[in-house]
């Protein structure tokens, strides 16, 4: 357990330029530092995101080359370690979450702070039909590769982690950099024992109508990741079950 609860929420951008002001608004309403991680983003991206860095409680890091996704998160990761935090609240920064939960996660993670906090989505009808039917195929290989239903949806960029276990997984395994990094990351750590906790939060699409997710591109890497993990979950099946059944 965590001796000093110190949560920083991180924030991965892209190109979100007209968004991002209202997420920053939102996370500093609630009383918590923020550190947002520029993805390679274009001039007119970069310079807002410098004025956001300019009010206290914000901290930028820039990525000169575009990572993804997942490279950005692992590189906020890092840079929360080194700023001293115990925890990362991860939100997707083109407004598609409801920064007024964030509260709710830093409560659940101060009781429970050895679990990731996991957003379970509640959509409204501006959810994609094509993204929301393509995300219960994820969801049936996730429970094969846990045998457990425990993490109700692997693709939600709302979530609270333990930051030296999250580390370790990221040290120790190969994780996707892109789209595919949040469902990797929460199965490999779940494969270690860290428990999963879902709270139901609202979604929606997007405030800004950017959207950086790739249909065929970044379906063929998390099929690819399913694959990678369904095999990894053969090598550990005994432990897996173990954990699954006691």
């Amino acid at each position: 357990m965590s001796a000093t609860f110190n949560p920083l929420v991180v924030i991965p951008v892209y190109d979100h330029e007209h968004a991002i002001g209202a997420m920053v608004d939102g996370v500093l309403a609630c009383g918590l530092p923020c550190l947002l991680v520029d993805d390679g983003s274009r001039e007119s991206c970069a310079a807002e995101l410098r004025r956001q860095a300019t009010r206290d409680g914000v901290r930028l890091l820039r990525l000169d080359i575009n990572r993804g996704k997942g490279g950005a998160m692992i590189a906020g990761f890092r840079e929360a370690a080194r700023l001293g935090a115990s925890h990362v609240l991860q939100i997707d920064a083109d407004g598609q979450h409801d920064t007024r939960d964030i509260p709710r996660f830093i409560e659940a993670a101060h009781n429970s702070p050895d679990a990731i906090i996991n957003g379970a989505p509640v959509y409204d009808a501006s959810v994609p039909k094509g993204r929301l039917y393509g995300r219960y195929l994820t969801h049936v290989w996730v429970w094969i590769n846990t045998l457990s239903f425990e993490i109700r949806d692997s693709m939600c960029g709302f979530r609270v982690y333990p930051l030296a276990p999250a580390l370790k997984v990221i040290d120790e395994e190969t994780i996707g950099q892109r789209m595919d990094f949040d469902p990797e990351i929460i199965v490999r750590m779940h494969w270690r024992g860290i428990e999963v906790q879902n709270l139901p939060t609202p979604v929606r699409y997007p405030s800004d109508g950017v959207s950086h997710f790739d249909v065929w591109r970044d379906n063929v890497r998390i099929s690819r990741m399913h694959t990678r993990l369904f095999f990894g979950m053969l090598l550990r099946f005994p432990r897996i079950a173990w954990n699954a059944w006691r």
